[in-house]
């Protein structure tokens, strides 16, 4: 069965409207919370997430000018997110929420559209719309929980962890390729345990090396947003143990992650 965007684009919007029920009770001094990335603000989590729908926006309808900015900003690209922050803290806590929903809903529309099989550029690769869309998924869910954190509030698990999870299986060997490490031909089994009961899973059942257990923990270690030691996941066999220490669900160079402890207690 081939992929439908217009329910992919549907997820997005329920993750997205999840995302805006933290941020419409903000006060102005609320949004200059400090969230678990460094130096960064509960504004700069959302300006983040309105500069790169306009990337992804701009990768499916002119290729080429995505291609020639984003050759610029891989050149450092710590400085080009820095930069992207900085540049919007001029902006209140309610015209950034405004901008944000402006340049996702643009971009839902146009994506929403596309041949699934696309391939359209981003940063250092290649992607097919369905992809793309589906990390912009990917990143609201991950950017979320930075707000929640900032909030000290918990979420519930929602059915849109099933992309995110994916995304973190599919991402097994760029976890390793982005820090210049050789990618195992061990294969591993997932299998992850959804918000309603139902069993996520991916690689063979005959697999020795295996991670299991909450889907919300795995999409939290594959996001970068817990360590795996604070999580209720179980890792069996030295890839899977030494795979959830580096994984990572999104492109770029390797995140620095989250210390144990770091949030033990407050997932």
């Amino acid at each position: 069965m081939g992929v439908d965007m217009h329910a992919l684009a549907d997820d997005l919007v329920s993750e997205t409207r999840a995302l805006e029920g933290l941020l419409d009770p903000l006060t102005e001094a609320e949004w200059e919370s400090a969230t678990p990335a460094e130096g960064w603000s509960i504004r700069d989590q959302v300006s983040h997430l309105a500069y790169f729908d306009e990337a992804a926006t701009l990768s499916a309808v002119d290729p080429d000018a995505f291609r020639h900015a984003a050759e610029a900003e891989l050149a450092d690209i710590d400085a080009f997110t820095a930069r992207v922050a900085a540049e919007h803290r001029d902006r209140t806590g309610e015209e950034q929420l405004a901008c944000f929903r402006d340049v996702r809903a643009r971009m839902i529309d146009v994506m929403a559209t596309l041949d699934p099989s696309l391939r359209v550029p981003w940063y250092g690769s290649e992607m097919s719309a369905a992809s793309s869309l589906t990390a912009r998924i990917m990143e609201t869910w991950a950017h979320g929980q930075d707000v929640a954190d900032a909030l000290a509030t918990t979420r519930a698990p929602t059915p849109t962890l099933q992309h995110v999870a994916f995304l973190g299986v599919r991402a097994f060997a760029n976890s390793y390729r982005t820090r210049g490490l050789p990618v195992p031909d061990t294969e591993v089994r997932v299998v992850l345990h959804g918000p309603a009961g139902e069993t996520w899973s991916w690689g063979p059942d005959t697999a020795s090396n295996r991670v299991e257990g909450p889907a919300f923990d795995f999409c939290l270690v594959v996001t970068q947003r817990r360590h795996v030691d604070d999580t209720a996941l179980r890792c069996t066999g030295d890839i899977a143990i030494e795979w959830m220490t580096i994984a990572q669900a999104f492109a770029g160079p390797p995140g620095i992650g989250r210390r144990p402890g770091q949030f033990a207690g407050n997932s």
